[in-house]
């Protein structure tokens, strides 16, 4: 889901929540990997009323380089969302995260994995600490632990499920020769 349908989902869902309720939504990794942004534009993503948050400086056509990056800022602001929603969501007795997962085996994926950009994923995969795709299953567990007793005391929180590949882009092989 875009940014905008987020922002709407997370705001209508919140008005209706029951106590005791839980949500999750999910993110990206590449939500991570942009460069940081001010202190303010994160709170103009996360607090903006929704009717306004595309009309925002910083998600301009003239500020957005190309696709990867609008989505990019898609999820980061997904995240940011959540975490003001949160504090909405526990008002009612509710809570409300979200999972940034990363390359996730699914007939997409091994679409991609044996298409043009087959080689960009297994050089990924063998250069991630967990040497590998993530599956729909580990993300489902995640999922199932922050909506779930176990996870009461969780909100508000975004969880990075990549296998290490946003670690290593930053600090292991996977980082680009050129700093961005």
């Amino acid at each position: 889901m875009d940014l905008y349908g987020t922002a709407i989902l997370l705001e209508e869902v919140g008005k209706i929540i029951k106590r005791g309720g839980s949500g999750v939504t999910i993110s990206s990794q590449s939500g991570h990997r942009m460069p940081a942004l001010s202190p303010k534009e994160d709170e103009l993503l996360a607090t903006t009323p929704t009717d306004e948050l595309l009309s925002l400086p910083l998600l301009a056509s003239g500020r957005i380089k190309d696709t990867l990056h609008a989505y990019q800022m898609a999820k980061r602001c997904n995240v940011k969302r959540v975490m003001y929603e949160a504090v909405r969501w526990g008002e009612r007795g509710a809570r409300i995260n979200s999972v940034s997962p990363g390359i996730i085996v699914t007939p997409l994926a091994l679409d991609e994995f044996n298409g043009l950009r087959g080689d960009f994923y297994k050089n990924m995969f063998a250069k991630c600490p967990a040497g590998r795709p993530g599956t729909a299953d580990e993300v489902a567990a995640l999922a199932e632990l922050i909506m779930g007793p176990s996870g009461a005391f969780i909100t508000g929180s975004d969880f990075l499920i990549d296998g290490g590949a946003t670690a290593s882009y930053f600090y292991g092989p996977l980082k680009p020769a050129v700093s961005r």
